[in-house]
């Protein structure tokens, strides 16, 4: 077991026999050597006026050097998330410089290679990082951080999970140039002893170092939304220990696909730039509740979760823009964003920014905007329009305005933070006390139908296949206990499809010898076989499965 070093003493003299990490080739990089080339970029900060600096790496271990060179300088560094010119140029009003992997044109600092100062002790409370998000507004926001609000939080990952990944090695796909990456991946192994691995971008490289040795996996759920079912990944039994996720919202079927592929019940943990750390939570079970870290306080004020914790600037109590409610467990739910700001894909996305810019375009009269749950979360509008021709005319014309507002949109948001699926309406859908609720909202994407796969077509008889999409409207609410298709829905669906495959007379006389057997359920494929007799004006339709007869009957119709 490595001695655990606090962050603040973690340069204060070399230590022999600690390796801090691997390159890409495998080569390790022992404490010594890492212990000089921050002494190197210290020496480069050092000659330069001006407080604060960008740093932008794309290898871990050299972005680590160039970190603690800063702080050891006594620099404020500033951490973008990418060094695309748009972020640069944003960064450039707020530094003095740049260090790592820009553009030649920023003149980026470069280490000293000559004769340097010893290094000595941090204080904690000196040394700052900004790191920036996305406020209420939508726009980005800086966000201070001092070593010790760092420090505390490694503290509480170590408390908390220490025990789980001791004797791992930890592999990530997450940038250390985000707080969840740089925690995770930098300063959580520096003060644990644990050596800094490569970030792992292609999956069956992941595979392969992950089956290697006993390993930790640091993700967020958009890496693990898109794992291919095509690997290996039983290989990963019995060596990989943990499996993190954080930056959003972990959907359920994304949890529970990783804890059947990988051997593991993911861990999400819950926090903010703003407040770090704030609780875990494992998906042993279905909906778990979340668990405060240790050292974190919580409670609940007018519907939304407040916190307190040595993560804070200060003492005081922070409250959130999230709603949540207090379990019997002792941990809490959370019930989603007062301030309408979401995640997709790890980015934080304001509706009411969305929103706003929709109704700026003069064709639309009010829209609205949501998230549409699943796999892969996805954004949704719902417009009305000022012409009520768009949504009883052709497709022509609403393809026309989507491509008109996408163009809008276009000049704020990028492809992943635009709505992907759109809706016409000639008014906003409301209850009964005028209200617009997202349950209304979120009905107008569900499928009415299944998709028919027709497998035969003839005078009398039809055969087609369904696959019961868990998304379609009929599963929601008719039985509270359980998620089963209605009946009237098969029979719904049988003259729906009869009247689609023969010349059925328009007049429902009667059902006869209607049965139904067994139930079926979301993601069942069905099997609907069709008779029409025209001569008694007698529609027969069996429902079938793996699982045997679901339902059969007969349909009389006559011509009126």
């Amino acid at each position: 077991m490595a001695e655990w070093v606090a962050l603040a003493q973690l340069l204060q003299q070399p230590r022999a026999g600690r390796v801090v990490g691997h390159n890409e080739t495998g080569s390790p990089l022992d404490h010594a050597t890492f212990y000089l080339q921050v002494q190197q970029w210290q020496a480069a900060f050092a000659a330069h006026d001006g407080r604060d600096w960008a740093l932008y790496f794309d290898d871990t271990l050299r972005f680590a050097a160039a970190l603690f060179g800063a702080w050891h300088a006594g620099k404020r560094v500033y951490l973008g998330a990418d060094n695309l010119p748009a972020t640069l140029d944003a960064l450039q009003p707020h530094v003095s410089g740049f260090a790592g992997d820009v553009e030649p044109a920023r003149q980026p600092l470069q280490p000293v290679h000559a004769a340097c100062v010893a290094l000595g002790a941090l204080e904690e409370r000196d040394c700052e990082l900004v790191v920036f998000t996305s406020g209420s507004t939508g726009e980005p926001a800086a966000i201070a951080k001092r070593l010790d609000q760092l420090a505390r939080e490694v503290d509480a990952l170590q408390a908390a999970f220490g025990e789980l990944v001791e004797g791992a090695q930890v592999h990530g796909t997450v940038s250390h140039q985000h707080i969840y990456g740089l925690l995770f991946r930098v300063l959580w192994p520096l003060a644990s002893g644990r050596a800094i691995l490569p970030r792992r971008f292609f999956h069956e490289d992941l595979v392969s170092a992950l089956a290697a040795a006993p390993s930790v996996l640091v993700a967020t759920p958009a890496h693990l939304k898109r794992l291919p079912e095509q690997l290996d990944w039983s290989s990963l039994h019995g060596q990989l220990r943990a499996v993190f996720s954080s930056g959003g919202a972990l959907p359920e079927l994304a949890a529970l696909q990783v804890r059947d592929w990988l051997g593991v019940a993911p861990t999400e943990v819950f926090g903010s730039s703003e407040t770090g750390g704030i609780a875990w939570r494992r998906w042993d079970a279905l909906a778990p509740s979340w668990c405060a870290l240790p050292g974190v306080r919580w409670r609940i004020d007018d519907g939304c979760l407040s916190v307190a914790s040595p993560h804070l600037p200060d003492a005081q109590w922070w409250r959130s823009q999230d709603r949540a409610e207090a379990g019997a467990d002792g941990g809490f739910r959370l019930l989603g964003r007062a301030d309408r700001i979401v995640k997709i894909e790890e980015r934080r996305v304001s509706l009411d920014a969305l929103e706003r810019a929709l109704r700026a375009h003069p064709a639309v009269a009010d829209v609205r905007v949501l998230v549409l749950p699943g796999l892969r979360e996805q954004l949704a509008a719902v417009v009305v329009p000022v012409d009520p021709a768009v949504t009883t005319g052709g497709d022509a014309g609403r393809r026309s305005l989507q491509q008109a507002l996408a163009t809008l949109l276009a000049q704020s948001h990028d492809a992943v933070t635009r709505p992907r699926r759109w809706r016409w309406v000639a008014q906003l859908p409301l209850n009964a006390q005028g209200k617009v609720t997202q349950a209304a909202l979120a009905a107008l994407f569900q499928p009415t139908l299944p998709v028919p796969c027709w497998q035969q077509r003839e005078a009398g008889h039809a055969a087609l296949t369904l696959t019961l999409d868990p998304a379609l409207r009929v599963f929601d609410g008719h039985f509270p206990q359980a998620r089963v298709l209605p009946g009237v829905a098969q029979l719904d669906w049988a003259i729906r499809w009869g009247r689609e495959a023969f010349a059925i007379p328009p007049r429902f006389v009667r059902m006869d010898a209607v049965k139904f057997q067994h139930v079926a359920r979301p993601n069942d494929v069905l099997s609907l076989q069709l008779e029409w007799d025209a001569e008694r004006g007698v529609l027969g339709f069996r429902y079938t499965s793996a699982a045997g007869v679901h339902s059969s009957g007969k349909v009389r119709f006559d011509a009126g």
